[in-house]
């Protein structure tokens, strides 16, 4: 069924070879008409060739292949080398003692190394999917103890481990730091960027591979980026046009099973041609994304509201507190007083109502409040509202 899927593609192919060549021809044989009629083809091949707006993304962009993923990888170490500006922590101590001791080296019990170029620190890096031994990937090295900076340290041998606790690759070698961090006699300091975490690219080489199930079974599975049951229905479709009717099928809103030949060189000039395919996602549920610590409000399409009046008011309350001076009378009898005088105000600000109307638009939503004059935070209050009373449609999420 997959031959007969690719012959019916390279088919199509050559049949639209054929007609670009059929047009080429009558293109040569209008060369023989008016000024005219040469200036009207020339427009419409440019309308043809003008570029067009697509909205179909790959296939490669909006989905990924079950089992073919990255694997997190982590590890202890200690870098050496720095100019005074490692740190003091006593697994520190404990580390460099127990590297000491597998070169043979013995440091006396109660003896206080005092080490200052030697930091603690934690290594990771992600393992690509079909990484294999012998090759290289780049690693970040980030200080555990109160290094102030790792700038000019070396990372010795360490070695990086995955989640099963079994060993995937080893690091090493030269720090990058782009922070840095100088201090003064008094006490004073200026730090640029963060001097305690670096990258070595490069610095780590695979030791295993780990396991894929992308060569068994004889089928592949896409998993969409976004889960939409409108997404994968178009996928199927698209995939089934291309194949032949039955060689994909949506599992659910998410994962979609593609029959796929056996044979491993196959099948990559399979995924090949999948992952090029050109599907038109379907349109994401209507959205309002609220930052509250920011006041940023990003209102997605399709966002209707129902007919609802909305007013936003604010109570505003002041206070003065002002004092008086009492004088005696002219006959001198009495004492000079200071009496407090308290003034009171409360004011309400003034603001107009609007009216959205049934099946409001964005930008009417946007013209409205803007009318208004709200603020982010008003505007955060009014949405919530909204909300509240059934008048938005729309998911409000609140960050």
């Amino acid at each position: 069924m997959y031959v007969a899927g690719v012959i019916k593609f390279l088919k199509k192919q050559v049949v639209l070879t054929k007609s670009a060549m059929a047009m080429s021809v009558m293109s040569m044989s209008v060369m023989s008409m008016s000024v005219m009629s040469m200036s009207v083809i020339v427009v419409l091949l440019s309308m043809l060739s003008a570029p067009q707006l697509v909205m179909a993304e790959r296939l490669k962009d909006i989905a990924s292949v079950a089992g073919v993923r990255s694997n997190q990888l982590v590890g202890y170490g200690l870098v050496v080398g720095l100019d005074g500006t490692g740190d003091k922590a006593p697994f520190t101590d404990q580390t460099f003692r127990n590297m000491m001791s597998q070169f043979g080296i013995t440091i006396p019990s109660g003896t206080n190394p005092k080490l200052k170029n030697v930091a603690a620190v934690a290594v990771h890096a992600d393992l690509l999917a079909f990484a294999k031994p012998g090759q290289n990937m780049d690693i970040t090295v980030s200080s555990i103890g109160n290094a102030s900076s790792l700038r000019g340290g070396t990372l010795l041998m360490t070695p990086l481990k995955g989640a099963d606790g079994q060993v995937y690759a080893v690091a090493q070698g030269s720090l990058v730091v782009g922070g840095f961090g100088v201090e003064g006699n008094d006490g004073s300091s200026l730090t640029v960027n963060v001097p305690s975490v670096g990258r070595i690219p490069n610095g780590a080489i695979v030791e295993r591979a780990v396991p894929t199930s992308f060569n068994q079974g004889d089928s592949l599975v896409f998993n969409l980026n976004s889960s939409d049951f409108t997404t994968a229905k178009r996928v199927v479709d698209r995939v089934n046009q291309l194949l032949g009717k039955g060689m994909a099928s949506a599992m659910d809103s998410t994962s979609i099973r593609v029959t796929a030949p056996r044979d491993p060189s196959q099948r990559v000039s399979f995924m090949s041609m999948l992952e090029n395919l050109e599907v038109d996602p379907g349109e994401d549920r209507a959205k309002v994304v609220i930052n509250s610590r920011t006041g940023t409000i990003v209102v997605g399409q399709h966002v209707k509201v129902d007919p609802v009046a909305i007013t936003h008011g604010s109570l505003t309350v002041s206070i003065n507190e002002n004092f008086d001076v009492n004088q005696p009378n002219a006959l001198g009898q009495g004492e000079t007083v200071v009496t407090p005088r308290t003034e009171l105000n409360a004011q309400e600000a003034i603001n107009p109502m609007f009216m959205f109307q049934g099946s409001t638009s964005l930008q009417e939503i946007v013209s409205a409040v803007n009318q208004v004059g709200a603020s982010p935070s008003d505007l955060i209050a009014i949405l919530e509202a909204m909300k509240k009373a059934g008048a938005l449609k729309a998911d409000l999420i609140v960050l």
